[in-house]
């Protein structure tokens, strides 16, 4: 499918949808956990029905129903979920491999063909010294992978190039009958394992940690059922708050909360940094864009946020460096080359670092790129084509299904021209 995009000026209210990540460990602890549990309003995407169909594989019954879905959980016994594909999940790959872990019996995980060049070799490293077998079935460190349960529990090192190793190893070892300490070499994205944590604090699990470093987590723990509204999500926020920057639009977005521990809110000082005027008022953010000028911004905690970033910087005076981010080229693209690319491709003059990349304002020309079948890679060169001269079409658009299926009919009642072809 194509997306075409012209130029536009956005102006209205719109309601974010819920956060991804809340909603798959939401998934996760729900299926642990003894009971029934609820949770209001989740994110409906490509990612988050594969978390669904993954925990019920692992044996939870899933119900959805309006603006809900309840999941009657298995008392921290999963079955051995035979074989499960995770389509384009991520997140779904890694949690779901240590709650599979703890399950006695074989679990097969696989994925679409860009899951099966994302490294998961370091997990299932540690979720072997804790017990379980996990084996990347090609010997390359990607999926398919196979585990064998049951996880015990025990010590651990992991280096987390992505923190969804420490995120899954987190929700699952808990529930290990044995303590498990954990050793983190490396740690990126940090405000995603604060996520987890705070996940776990609700739940009322027990651990220790010396700066997100060390783990000691005590066995023989559960999860308890809850009902929960997702919180909204501020990965999704970053292309509207983008767009109304590079367009010099003023919006209003609905149901951010600030008080919630994602990171990609912190995109919101990055845009103030560069001269876009943001109130905030309880769960209501409006943003006045204007001119911007270029600045050094450390992504390593907002991955995510980087195409979106890259789009801005282009429209901003001066250089912007978005750097320690190298995390970024191993998502579902390596976003870091191919940002630089298609954003040449739009007239940007744009370099690349090992770990981010160097954009130097200057005016954008539509064109005919591609988005690699990566859903924040057609969003953000949506983003781009609203403030470029000429339409802009872009290839693989039904990628936005697995986080935003909505984003252009979103967009569009802002006020955005934008229309879709060939699906």
């Amino acid at each position: 499918m194509d997306l075409h995009v012209s130029g536009s000026q956005l102006r209205g209210r719109a309601a974010m949808p819920a956060s991804k990540s809340h909603t798959i460990r939401a998934a996760a602890i729900a299926a642990l956990a003894e009971g029934r549990s609820t949770l209001v309003r989740p994110l409906a995407s490509a990612d988050t029905e594969a978390a669904l169909r993954a925990v019920s594989a692992l044996g939870a019954r899933v119900e959805p129903r309006a603006e809900a879905v309840d999941i009657l959980g298995v008392g921290g016994r999963p079955q051995a979920g035979g074989a499960i594909d995770v389509a384009n999940s991520g997140t779904t790959l890694r949690v779901m491999s240590a709650v599979a872990a703890l399950a006695a019996g074989t679990t097969h995980l696989t994925g679409d063909e860009q899951i099966q060049s994302r490294p998961i070799g370091p997990l299932l490293e540690a979720i072997t010294q804790l017990g379980a077998e996990a084996v990347c079935d090609r010997g390359n460190g990607c999926a398919p992978v196979t585990i064998t349960g049951p996880m015990r529990g025990g010590s651990c090192e992991i280096e987390c190039r992505t923190s969804q190793y420490l995120t899954a190893l987190l929700i699952g070892c808990p529930l290990a009958p044995d303590d498990t300490h954990i050793d983190v070499t490396l740690l990126n994205e940090r405000p995603y394992v604060s996520l987890t944590l705070d996940w776990l604090d609700r739940q009322g699990i027990e651990y220790r940690h010396t700066d997100l470093m060390q783990f000691d987590i005590p066995g023989g723990q559960s999860y308890r059922p809850f009902e929960r509204v997702v919180p909204a999500d501020f990965s999704s926020a970053t292309f509207f708050l983008c767009a109304a920057a590079v367009t010099g639009s003023e919006i209003t977005l609905l149901g951010l909360d600030f008080d919630d521990p994602q990171g990609d809110k912190a995109v919101v000082e990055y845009l103030r940094r560069m001269g876009a005027q943001i109130d905030i008022d309880g769960l209501e953010l409006t943003i006045r864009g204007g001119p911007l000028t270029g600045g050094h911004f450390d992504l390593n905690s907002t991955p995510d946020a980087l195409p979106a970033m890259a789009v801005t910087a282009c429209f901003a005076q001066g250089e912007t460096v978005l750097a320690n981010v190298p995390q970024a080229r191993i998502k579902e693209t390596d976003r870091i080359a191919v940002m630089a690319l298609e954003l040449g491709k739009m007239g940007a003059r744009v370099d690349q670092l090992e770990d981010g990349l160097v954009v130097t304002g200057s005016p954008l020309t539509g064109a005919r790129v591609g988005g690699h079948g990566d859903h924040r890679v057609v969003m953000a060169l949506a983003v781009a084509g609203l403030a470029a001269q000429g339409e802009t079409t872009i290839d693989t658009a039904e990628a936005m299904a697995v986080t935003f299926p909505d984003f252009v009919e979103l967009m569009r009642s802002l006020g955005a021209e934008m229309r879709t072809s060939g699906a």
